[in-house]
């Protein structure tokens, strides 16, 4: 951005001419890049979603002016010249030196004579994927600088830092490098442009290393990958074997809309010679750089054929041999003009053309990036102004014994995955079928990051769902509905990749698109992505946080009156004698209390002499013996409830602040507790001691508590055990909390418009007192 904030200044300044044609096209550069770059991250910013060693901020501009002040290149704290930033499973194997870029070639430059696919040579690490995505990231020049800013150089304001930004799980973040490359012999090994003194390629790949972790980090991915990060798109796979009849004009429509493009031929492990007979090479990526219909006249005959244009990322003379390669006998049915409109130009430099027969017949797999429609302009788009995609984005996560319910297979835990609810209400323009196309992608976030901890990608995908009457549904949608109706679509296979995603043509209507791991209480995040040719409405499918009925069941399940009024005397009288003068108690007589009362199940319990005298006798000898020979003479089975709810259900009665509760508190806990008692019992049907976490939203139903998915995740973080259960104490401090912050809020609420006002300081209290 600091080139265009210069050019701004300097026409602030007066030292170029205020002319409104200057003024224009100032604005016309920026315009591009705008909408993404709002939500622009720092590296290490909060919200970035990276959290360097140092803690710091690294901001480009100000860390290269602090080294301008000081004379000093910048060296990059958080990825420096160590092993360990080359690879984490093991030690180099040769001795690599870190050199800059002055120190490998003279004259050194970002730039020679702009960017180009040709600037794009592969070295020793497996990342032919990354660089299929950036050769085609250069045939767009405008998306091509949002990546690699033209605000650096090795020119007056060199410092040795550099930046680039990439596209991270929703979000834009500007990622800091120093220029310390990582050589063998004086030699760049790894990306490298085919000019010696050319660095933008090789400074983007450390940059993208910086953000994984390491350089092994790159080693083995999907171009799709690549292509998303430099574009916030949406990717698309095809297997070739399976070819829809459109795709050609599928392709050419993605061409039309800049779309970046890939392909690959899958490896035979059992042949040695990875080039075919045809030239091509498995299990290599390469990138599609022009999607065209050519005018070709036949002594026979005249029309349009398909043709394609590819590279590949070696760019060397490992080219198709085929139809229309370099020189082929072909070229000759085409005119001169086209040729020269086509820019065909027969070097041994890893591009040339093919039929689209041909490359389906040679090739495995396509992969098509759709890009962000917030990259896209008018003038770019041209004539097809109506090609622009129409998007829908939301973040969020499986978390074991709540959310993460796996795939259909496992019906009982479901209907716990995530829900999300859209609506399509226009067919796409000139479909005969009058039906909507739609993208669905889903992205697992962080995982590659991971990979030196031993974490690899969950096994994912996601099924798609027709509403016939929505509004009559419930929220969200629960096991009896997926028991009793058969998805509409869903991905083509559950599959360990960061992204799976599917091109579907549906009619217009209420859908529900449920994300899911294949096996449930697989734990990870995630980003949920659509793309429609029109309007798509999409919203969470969820239930409101708030209050409601207690289920009628639980009612049905109270003792009777003359019962409650005998246990509520027995439990008065403890409760004074513990009280002492003041006749209230603390969080340490409240337990003492709450253990008593529940370990003999008072409310219920008929036979209330002996068992009550001698229970009595426990709690007053186990309060007065703490440290002294006898205490283990009286020895509880049971460790009851722990200080931290008996602390909150103090704070939730206690209205006037004094750390106490009265009688008349106390009862009206004592109601809650009863109540939440009968429900926990409901659930734990075994008397384990606990319910499995897909159960507590409904059990929190059951007493009126209504939870949307995102609180049931942050309960599930904060009091469910590693296997996803809730233990008995946990969830009566779920119920307590929920209440207290639910009566907090309708406290200052009265008029129910679903908004509170808060001092910071009322905010604090409350929030620490509870």
């Amino acid at each position: 951005m600091e080139g265009f904030k210069d050019q701004v200044m300097n026409l602030l300044n007066g030292s170029e001419a205020l002319s409104g044609e200057k003024i224009m096209s100032v604005i016309s550069d920026l315009q591009p890049v705008l909408p993404s770059l709002k939500h622009l991250k720092v590296i290490g910013e909060r919200g970035s979603g990276f959290r360097p060693r140092a803690g710091d901020v690294q901001d480009f501009e100000v860390l290269r002016d602090q080294c301008l002040q000081r004379g000093a290149l910048f060296e990059d704290p958080d990825f420096d010249t160590v092993d360990s930033s080359l690879f984490y499973s093991k030690s180099p194997d040769k001795r690599f030196e870190w050199r800059r870029p002055s120190e490998i070639a003279s004259n050194p430059q970002l730039f020679i004579e702009g960017a180009s696919r040709f600037d794009v040579q592969q070295g020793e690490l497996g990342d032919c994927w990354l660089l299929a995505a950036v050769a085609n990231l250069t045939l767009n020049e405008k998306l091509f600088y949002q990546v690699v800013p033209n605000d650096q150089g090795f020119d007056n304001k060199y410092a040795g830092i550099f930046h680039f930004r990439f596209w991270q799980y929703g979000r834009w973040v500007d990622v800091v490098v120093d220029d310390r490359l990582p050589t063998y012999h004086g030699k760049l090994i790894f990306l490298h442009s085919a000019t010696e003194n050319e660095f933008w390629s090789a400074l983007l790949e450390k940059a993208y290393a910086k953000i994984h972790g390491s350089y092994e980090a790159l080693k083995g991915g999907s171009t799709c990958e690549a292509m998303e990060d430099f574009t916030g798109g949406v990717s698309e796979m095809y297997e070739l074997n399976e070819v829809p009849p459109n795709l050609f004009m599928i392709m050419l429509k993605a061409f039309q809309r800049q779309s970046l493009m890939g392909c690959s031929i899958e490896a035979d492990p059992s042949v040695t010679e990875m080039e075919t007979p045809q030239g091509l090479v498995k299990g290599h990526a390469y990138s599609i750089t022009r999607v065209t219909y050519v005018d070709i006249t036949t002594p026979n005959t005249t029309g349009k054929i398909p043709l394609l244009r590819l590279r590949n990322p070696w760019g060397n003379e490992a080219e198709w041999n085929g139809p229309w390669s370099d020189k082929s006998a072909e070229w000759r049915f085409i005119s001169e003009s086209d040729k020269q409109s086509l820019g065909l130009v027969f070097d041994a430099d890893g591009e040339f053309w093919m039929s689209y027969k041909d490359f389906v017949k040679y090739f495995s797999r396509l992969e098509i990036c759709n890009l962000n429609p917030d990259l896209l302009t008018k003038e770019q788009l041209g004539e097809n102004k109506n090609l622009k995609w129409e998007m829908s984005v939301f973040e969020g996560e499986w978390v074991r014994g709540a959310t993460a319910g796996g795939c259909r297979n496992f019906l009982e835990t479901f209907a716990s995955n995530p829900q999300y609810r859209i609506t399509l209400e226009d067919p796409d323009d000139e479909d005969e079928e009058r039906k909507c196309t739609v993208i669905i992608a889903l992205m697992q976030k962080n995982r590659r990051a991971q990979r030196k901890i031993g974490a690899e990608c969950l096994t994912i995908g996601f099924a798609v769902y027709q509403l016939i009457n929505p509004d009559s549904l419930p929220k969200p949608l629960d096991t009896n509905f997926f028991k009793y109706n058969a998805s509409t679509a869903r991905s083509p296979t559950f599959i360990n990749l960061r992204e799976i995603s599917s091109r579907f043509s549906l009619p217009p209507g209420t859908y529900c698109i449920v994300p899911s791991t294949f096996d449930p209480n697989e734990q990870g995040e995630f980003l949920l992505r659509v793309f429609s040719e029109h309007e798509n409405n999409m919203a969470e499918l969820d239930d409101e946080v708030g209050m409601g009925e207690v289920d009628v069941k639980i009612k049905e399940q109270e003792p009777e009156p003359d019962k409650v009024d005998k246990a509520n005397e027995k439990i008065k009288e403890f409760f004074l004698k513990l009280a002492g003068v003041d006749q209230e108690v603390d969080w340490m007589e409240l337990k003492d209390i709450l253990d008593y009362a529940m370990r003999n199940d008072v409310a219920s319990n008929t036979n209330a002499g002996d068992n009550i005298l001698i229970n009595l006798l426990q709690t007053f000898c186990e309060s007065f013996c703490q440290g002294s020979p006898l205490a283990s003479t009286f020895k509880m089975e049971k460790a009851g409830f722990s200080k931290d709810v008996c602390r909150s259900m103090i704070a939730m009665m206690d209205w006037d602040r004094s750390g106490k509760l009265g009688f008349e508190e106390f009862k009206s806990l004592w109601i809650d507790i009863r109540q939440w008692k009968t429900v926990f019992k409901m659930y734990d049907k075994e008397s384990k001691g606990y319910i499995n976490g897909f159960e507590l939203r409904q059990a929190l139903n059951s007493v009126g508590y209504h939870l949307n998915t995102h609180i049931l995740n942050i309960m599930c973080h904060r009091y469910a055990t590693k296997d996803g259960n809730i233990m008995f104490d946990d969830f009566i401090m779920c119920a307590v909390r929920l209440k207290t912050m639910i009566d907090m809020f309708k406290e200052r609420d009265p008029d129910n418009k679903n908004i509170a006002s808060f001092t910071m300081e009322e905010w604090v209290e409350k929030t620490l007192y509870s």
